[in-house]
């Protein structure tokens, strides 16, 4: 390497330090400045410096590192208060879907009951409404009860969508705070829920008691109708009931005191029962008692009551109606009964006399044949013989009588009645 001139100025040049590396054949060099040494120099001197001051300054001030401990252990009890709110936040919601769950099981509870309660109404309610049909009992249209709304196919759509979403209930797991928003409770809602499938079953309730009272009251009407006729003709249902020893008349036990009065619904089927019981009798009594006609579509030829007497020409009681009816036709037993006469009588020529029971008799004369014998048990319509004109008569017809106790009353009563009644018999 070539020297360089010498600097005339301030003497001899001051040598530079020269870094060589080599690597293999590669040689490199790399001359150290003076001011590269000054900028290193002063570097590691601010760093030591630095880490003295930094250092002095924390040994001098250990009072900071207690404060961050103690910062530290402040953030800890902070970290474990909110944990242990957040358990007993977990454990008051738990404890509320208990409650909820309990209260959702008594409801459902009580709904089954509720069920069941309709479900043995229905029983009872089956057999009364089929007793009604087969009486003929029209209870029309149901009148709403006071206060009650008709229940339309909607309600009764929204009592059972909401039995099954009552059924359909169940606990859930809540994951959000108590602080936050967490809408409608279980409780609520099945509250809700079950408030609206007791107003349908109070309004199927108040349907079903609008429906018996109307069958009681179209019960009671008809036998009140009824036994209004009766007594017209001179008869009440208690003494035209039958004295038998059957089954429905064989009862007794010894007397205790009545239950007290139960709900409306026990009150209304039992109600109806009894209307239902007066209808059966006054019908047991209207068939019973002789309403039919004897010769029906036959002219009335000479009616009940003091007449001129045919054959002496004076006046004279004729004790039955009589019936134009041609030779052979055949007449009709007004109302059932035990044959007591058949045969010849008299100047009734060909008679049949039929006991009714209660004193009432009826008696059919001038037959040209007689189809029945004595103890011969017949009903209402049967035949009991041919009209004719034997004994005292005139030409053939068929003469009628009622009589009660022996004493012979008017049988228009009777004929004018069995119209009437034709309306409220089965």
């Amino acid at each position: 390497m070539a020297e360089r001139p010498e600097n005339r100025v301030f003497g001899k040049r001051a040598q530079q330090h020269v870094v060589i590396l080599a690597s293999g054949d590669k040689i490199r060099h790399m001359t150290i400045r003076p001011w590269m040494a000054a900028v290193t120099l002063c570097f590691a001197g601010m760093f030591t410096v630095g880490y003295l001051a930094a250092t002095s300054y924390l040994v001098l001030r250990d009072d900071l590192i207690g404060a961050t401990m103690a910062r530290q252990a402040r953030m800890q009890h902070d970290y474990e208060d909110r944990i242990s709110a957040l358990r007993a936040q977990v454990d008051r919601v738990t404890s509320r879907q208990l409650l909820d769950q309990q209260v959702v099981e008594e409801k459902v509870e009580k709904l089954m009951q509720q069920q069941l309660a309709l479900s043995e109404r229905h029983g009872k309610l089956d057999a009364l409404l089929s007793r009604a049909e087969s009486s003929g009992v029209d209870g029309g249209e149901t009148v709403p009860l006071p206060g009650e709304k008709p229940m339309t196919d909607g309600r009764r759509a929204d009592a059972a969508g909401a039995i099954e979403a009552i059924m359909g209930i169940t606990p859930q797991k809540t994951t959000q705070l108590a602080y936050a928003s967490t809408g409608e409770s279980v409780a609520d809602h099945a509250d809700r829920m079950f408030s609206k499938v007791t107003l349908s079953l109070k309004d199927l309730e108040h349907e079903q008691l609008g429906r018996i009272q109307s069958l009681t009251a179209g019960a009671s009407e008809t036998a009140d109708a009824i036994q209004k006729i009766l007594r017209r003709t001179g008869f009440d249902i208690a003494e035209g009931i039958p004295t038998d020893t059957s089954a429905d008349t064989a009862i007794g036990g010894p007397f205790v005191e009545p239950m007290s009065p139960g709900d409306a619904f026990e009150e209304s089927i039992s109600d109806l029962d009894t209307a239902l019981d007066r209808l059966d009798a006054a019908r047991r009594t209207a068939r019973k008692l002789p309403f039919g006609n004897p010769a029906p579509g036959s002219n009335i030829t000479s009616r009940f009551g003091n007449r001129t007497d045919p054959f002496l020409g004076r006046l004279a009681l004729h004790a039955g109606i009589d019936f134009r009816a041609a030779t052979g036709t055949e007449v009709h037993c007004t109302g059932a009964g035990t044959v007591t006469v058949a045969g010849r009588t008299g100047g009734y020529g060909n008679m049949v006399e039929i006991d009714h029971g209660n004193g009432l008799t009826t008696r059919y004369a001038h037959l040209s044949r007689v189809l029945v014998k004595i103890g011969d048990h017949v009903e209402a319509s049967d035949p009991v013989g041919l009209s004719g004109t034997t004994g005292r008569s005139t030409g053939p017809h068929v003469h009628y009588e009622v009589r009660r106790n022996g004493k012979a009353v008017d049988p228009m009563r009777f004929l004018t009645a069995g119209m009437k009644l034709t309306t409220y018999m089965d």
